[in-house]
């Protein structure tokens, strides 16, 4: 039976032995926080007995990132081979060469004036994170280490091959025609200990002295004579864009017989305008006798020279273009 705390004078409701003194509203609480915990059980078994779906085979965990997403190539990117290794490209999307530094590699330069016109000879090495001299470098494009050169006012191109010593130290015999301010783009995939492979091209000045006259930068056209063939292109890229450019080269009888070279028909680099910030553009497939195509991302607008090496009859040309990009 109820009655009356003689205490405090609340209510007391008749109860077991042990729950005697205990108020209605202690009670009540009491079993409210007991379901609620008891709701969570009941739940945790069943999310236990019922787990959620398991992935798909070869399906990435939720939230994680897939495989190789670090490194993506355009479209045609055909001979651009890292003989299927992990590749990080350093840079991204965006113009290399503007830095001696970029993924951990550092380009060094141990010559870095010249005599214009007088023959010499450019030393550089890549070095690590811990300034070790690397010395495994990847095939891509038939050669380990691709080396441009060219004047600021992007005159004098040299697309050049250097050789390797042991001690991880690159040389080439390097003439500077003319005194001015030179630009070196090392394009390179250099493969770590542990089998990773970094993509970069770094860029370091090189010295001619002298009077240095620049000479303005051509217009832009899509047409230019080299040694009797005429080389023109297709295509309008645009920033942030990968697009195709379709380069036709045809001699005094037509479409000559272009021959592989550097794995393609066709070598394309294009320098901006201003920073010198560099693209190695991909090549694609041979459509048709005397072209050869290739994607190119234009990282932002302004005016960039465009360098086409081809072959014919053994003898590489190069073909230099103005290009205008908004």
């Amino acid at each position: 039976m109820a009655g009356r705390d003689a205490v405090a004078g609340r209510d007391v409701a008749s109860a077991p032995d042990g729950l005697a003194g205990v108020d209605r509203g202690t009670l009540r609480l009491a079993l409210v926080v007991g379901g609620l915990v008891l709701a969570v059980l009941l739940g945790f078994g069943l999310g236990r007995l019922n787990p959620p779906p398991a992935a798909a085979p070869g399906a990435a965990p939720a939230g994680s990132t897939p495989a190789g997403a670090a490194h993506t190539h355009a479209p045609g990117t055909g001979a651009h081979s890292h003989d299927g290794a992990d590749v990080t490209q350093a840079g991204g999307a965006d113009a290399g060469g503007l830095s001696v530094s970029s993924g951990g590699y550092t380009l060094t330069p141990s010559t870095v004036e010249f005599v214009p016109g007088r023959a010499g000879e450019l030393r550089f090495q890549i070095r690590d994170e811990r300034r070790r001299p690397a010395t495994r470098f990847a095939i891509v494009h038939e050669k380990p280490m691709h080396l441009i050169v060219v004047r600021r006012d992007l005159t004098g191109f040299q697309h050049l091959h250097p050789t390797m010593a042991a001690d991880g130290t690159w040389s080439v015999p390097l003439t500077l025609p003319e005194a001015g301010v030179w630009r070196m783009y090392a394009d390179f995939t250099v493969v770590a200990d542990d089998g990773r492979q970094t993509a970069a091209t770094l860029g370091a000045d090189l010295a001619a002295s002298g009077p240095y006259a620049p000479r303005p930068l051509p217009a832009p056209a899509t047409s230019a004579a080299v040694d009797g063939f005429t080389v023109g292109y297709d295509g309008t890229p645009r920033a942030g864009e990968t697009l195709p450019v379709r380069f036709t080269v045809r001699g005094a009888t037509g479409p000559a017989a272009l021959e592989p070279y550097l794995g393609s028909y066709g070598h394309l680099v294009a320098v901006r305008e201003g920073d010198l910030g560099y693209l190695h553009v991909h090549p694609g497939p041979q459509a048709e006798t005397g072209s050869v195509t290739f994607w190119m991302t234009a990282p932002g607008p302004g005016r960039y020279r465009m360098f086409l090496d081809f072959q014919v009859a053994g003898v590489v040309r190069t073909a230099a273009f103005t290009l205008a990009v908004d």
